[in-house]
Formats: C-alpha cells, structure tokens, sequence
C-alpha cells in the first residue's frame, strides 16, 4: 500500500485488492482494508473520493482481485463547519420539495473546504432557510454535483433523501446533460470532436490537474458555435464530471479557455478582455426529475463578465 498527503490536509492511499476479499462489496471491501465503519466507507465512495482501476464506482459494485483502489481520505479535523449566510448573486431557477436549482456566480465555493473563507452555495442556501438533504458529508450535505469556484451556472441541489440518492446515481451513470459554453483561444481543429484523456492531480502543483497515464477517465465533447479572430465559443457536453476536465483537456489540445491564467491562457488578451477568471460558464442541465421521473431542462444565461468578454471577440474584424 502507497499513502501520500493529498490537498487540504487529505491523505492518498493506493492499493490493491487481496484475493481474500474478491468479490466483496466495495464498501464492505474498504472497511476491512482501511479499518473504516461501513458507513464511513460508503461515504467517501458516494462523494467520489474512491476509484476502482481509474473508474468511478457504487458502494455495492464487486471487487476483484488485484483491482486497484485509489482512495482520498478527507481528514476529519480539517472539515469545516457550515456558515449559514444568504449570497449576493445566488438566484434560484427552480424550487421544489424534491430539488433546488440555482445560478451559481462567480467566487462561490459549492461547499466549505480548508483554506476556503469565501461564500458557499451550502452555506446560502441555510441562510435563506432551504432544508437540504441531510446525506453526505456535513460540510456538503444535498450536494450531488459541484462547479469550480471560478466558474458560474446552473446547478442542482438535493432536498430529500430520495432525491440525493437518485441525482447521485443519475450523475454516476452519465445519464445527466451537462452542457457549457467556453471561449477558447484559437479554432480547434477539427471544429467538433471528443476528448478522451484520463486527468489526474499535477504531479508538481497540487491545485491543478494534467492529463495524465493512471489518472480517471474523462470524456468531453465539444462543437464549435462561433469561431472569431482570437478566439472560439464552443458548446461543450461533458460525460464525466472531473475536477476543471474542461479546463484541462482544452488546455491539452493547445486551447485553453480564455483568462485561464492557471492553464495557460495568454494574460494580455485576458486583461483586454477585462476578464479575472475563465471563460467557461454552466448553461444548461438536463435530468429526470427524481420524483415525477419527468425529463427536465434548467438554463442560465451569460453573465455580465463574460458577455461583455464575448461581445469584444465577436467585434474584433
């Protein structure tokens, strides 16, 4: 077994399955290796801190032997309590008994994290008196997907039980559309395509990530909507929900999203631009409603950052 400290004061464990434990549940599987209760195991696979051979896994799917588990391990002493405070800039796209559905601004964190003092998502929604779901982790409880601090859009928040359990798999199983729209720099070539790349932690910097051999497999499509002087705007459907996988993989293919400074966007076209954060917003999300079963669409438009951004590409002849 290899263990090394990962961000925000985690611990990395690697290793793999004895032949003892074949087929065993991944939860139960974790509990016996790690010494964790049962509970604890199945909490960490629901918030996607365990990979079974690079993949996302359910607590109840089967191990095999020699399998390899790759596990990030929160410390429980860094875990940061919740401040409930309403949030300039949160609007609400939909409100239910089963979901709340909101438009993220930029500088707003999902959830709280060590190092973290801003806004949270979590933290607004106790402040307006939503009652979310008690599942997951405290600092995160009802939160089945997350958008980066830097990046705006439409999101989905659950407020029961049944709901959590049913937009967790949904999320799982890739059957939610995601889509984004980026501004990149340069024209992609071709102007639609698929990258497939497997993203990991940087091995150097441990607030980025790089496409790299072992790391989880990422799948993003993206089509070219307008192609300008400097920069396109593509539509972008993501299958697989990484940490900045947009980021990254167009930072892979040599374009990378404009005022992304981090993965190396050009700086002097971002400040000409105005722009103090990348150019990647949330606009659509697509689901089956888990109470009615119902197919469901939400939307969020351009916020003023980054249309102000857009309208300056499109008038550059």
């Amino acid at each position: 077994m290899s263990s090394h400290p990962g961000a925000g004061g985690s611990e990395s464990r690697t290793l793999h399955v004895p032949e003892a434990l074949a087929g065993e549940r991944l939860d139960a599987a974790l509990a016996r290796l790690f010494g964790f209760s049962r509970s604890r195991a199945a909490e960490l696979i629901a918030d996607g801190h365990v990979a079974v051979d690079g993949q996302s896994a359910a607590k109840s799917d089967r191990v095999s032997p020699g399998a390899q588990l790759d596990v990030e391990i929160p410390s429980l002493v860094d875990r940061v309590a919740v401040v409930p405070e309403t949030v300039e800039g949160i609007s609400i796209i939909h409100d239910d008994d089963a979901i709340v559905v909101i438009d993220k601004p930029v500088g707003v964190a999902v959830h709280p994290s060590p190092g973290w003092t801003g806004p949270t998502v979590v933290g607004h929604l106790a402040g307006a008196g939503f009652r979310i779901a008690t599942s997951g982790a405290a600092e995160r409880q009802g939160i089945v997907q997350r958008l980066d601090v830097g990046t705006s859009g439409v999101m989905v928040i659950a407020k029961s039980e049944h709901s959590y359990s049913v937009l967790k798999n949904a999320f799982r199983q890739r059957t939610v559309d995601k889509t984004y729209h980026a501004l990149v720099q340069g024209h992609p070539d071709p102007l639609r395509g698929t990258v497939e790349a497997p993203i990991g932690r940087h091995p150097r910097y441990d607030y980025k990530f790089a496409v790299m051999a072992g790391g989880r497999d990422s799948v993003t499509h993206y089509e070219t909507l307008e192609a300008h002087r400097f920069a396109s705007l593509l539509e972008i459907h993501l299958e697989t929900g990484r940490t900045h996988q947009i980021r990254v993989h167009m930072a892979a293919l040599k374009h990378p999203c404009v005022g992304d400074i981090t993965y190396g966007a050009d700086p002097v076209l971002a400040r000409r631009l105005g722009l103090e954060r990348q150019w990647l917003h949330a606009v659509r999300l697509g689901f089956e409603h888990p109470d009615s079963g119902e197919y469901v669409e939400f939307e969020s438009p351009y916020p003023a950052d980054l249309q102000h951004a857009l309208d300056l590409i499109r008038d550059e002849v």
